[in-house]
């Protein structure tokens, strides 16, 4: 019988490969894109939105934004949910993020930038991913495991050789070997790290000479994964396995929950059932994280000017996410969504107003 797939896997996949935008399991991983996707939004003086030259704009409808606003003494912090993989379809983005964007004095993601762009950062992770015992990585995976990963490999051979076929996998941990998995799932059905929300905002930013800053380190974001338990990463290995035979459709349904900016659904689907069967793995890449953030937001909730932070989507969401937090300590939080209901709620449950589009000065 065949292995029911839920959202854990998706929520452990994309949110654990999305610390890194794709760049370390990718050969040569591609650090520029169409000029048209490197800006979300094409902004002239007068902060109106227009359209990208080749049309982008005319596709689906922008994504609803999972952006919200802190006020601080002196300036305000946006908070922004990002889906680290995304398509051309999903550009531009909202006339929201568009306006925050424009106006922010600073933006801040997971990884700064030139970490994240770094041509090192690949051949860091694949060090770190590198079995050193001599052992070969199907020595410590179950059986059902190992056989699955032969299907899979044989399945991808053409995919492989760019990293030295499928026999290299045995040179791998399992967690490494996992996010190899899933990118290739995910570039299968059209969504690609280098197009993520993260990676082109970054690119925007630097390329408007915006500063920039990261939350985390690179050698930080690489211990939590080389810091997983053994059982832990084959459940990680097995979970990406059971999705590339399952198909597009979950994949494509939480993608599609992302661009509806529905925050409660998209808890549902990718918090809820991780805390519960796999709370180390949860605690250790999402509520320890968000906790370790905190002082940091709240540091620069002191500062003058607007400040954008844009992190993967389930760090905002949901009772352990930093919205709700924030929200809890008495700060006023307010969902920035010109294209919702009157009244949002916060991940924790308090209800708020939605704010109507940060004004662009």
């Amino acid at each position: 019988m065949r292995r029911l797939v839920s959202f854990r896997f998706l929520r452990t996949a994309v949110l654990i490969t999305g610390l890194f935008a794709g760049g370390a399991v990718h050969a040569d991983p591609p650090l520029e894109a169409p000029a048209t996707l490197t800006s979300p939004a094409i902004l002239p003086a007068d902060g109106a939105q227009i359209s990208p030259a080749i049309g982008y704009g005319a596709l689906a409808p922008a994504p609803v934004p999972l952006l919200w606003r802190v006020s601080g003494e002196h300036g305000a912090l946006y908070l922004l949910g990002s889906f680290h993989f995304l398509t051309p379809d999903d550009y531009p983005l909202s006339q929201d993020v568009a306006a925050v964007v424009s106006g922010a004095g600073e933006v801040v993601f997971e990884l700064a930038p030139e970490e994240l762009h770094s041509p090192t950062l690949g051949l860091q992770m694949m060090q770190a991913g590198l079995r050193t015992d001599g052992s070969r990585l199907d020595d410590e995976l179950p059986p059902q495991t190992a056989e699955a990963l032969r299907i899979w490999a044989a399945a991808n051979a053409d995919a492989l050789k760019a990293a030295g076929g499928a026999s290299s996998l045995q040179l791998f941990e399992p967690w490494f070997v996992s996010l190899m998995v899933t990118t290739t799932e995910l570039g299968r059905y059209g969504l690609q790290a280098q197009l993520g929300m993260d990676a082109q905002l970054a690119r925007q930013a630097q390329a408007a000479a915006t500063p920039t800053a990261g939350l985390e380190s690179a050698a930080q974001q690489i211990g939590f994964l080389d810091g997983m338990g053994r059982l832990e990463q084959a459940e990680m290995l097995q979970d990406a396995l059971d999705q590339a035979g399952a198909g597009p459709d979950s994949i494509r349904k939480l993608h599609d929950t992302w661009r509806a900016g529905d925050a409660d659904r998209l808890w549902q689907d990718m918090g809820v059932e991780m805390s519960a069967r796999f709370p180390a793995l949860y605690a250790r890449i999402n509520t320890e994280r968000n906790d370790a953030w905190l002082p940091k937001l709240e540091q620069m909730l002191q500062q003058p000017g607007d400040i954008l932070v844009v992190v993967g989507a389930l760090h905002l969401i949901g009772p352990d996410g930093v919205v709700g937090k924030l929200a809890a300590k008495g700060y006023t939080v307010e969902r920035v969504c010109s294209t919702c209901a009157p009244t949002a709620t916060t991940p924790a449950g308090t209800a708020v107003p939605a704010a109507e589009p940060a004004p662009v000065d």
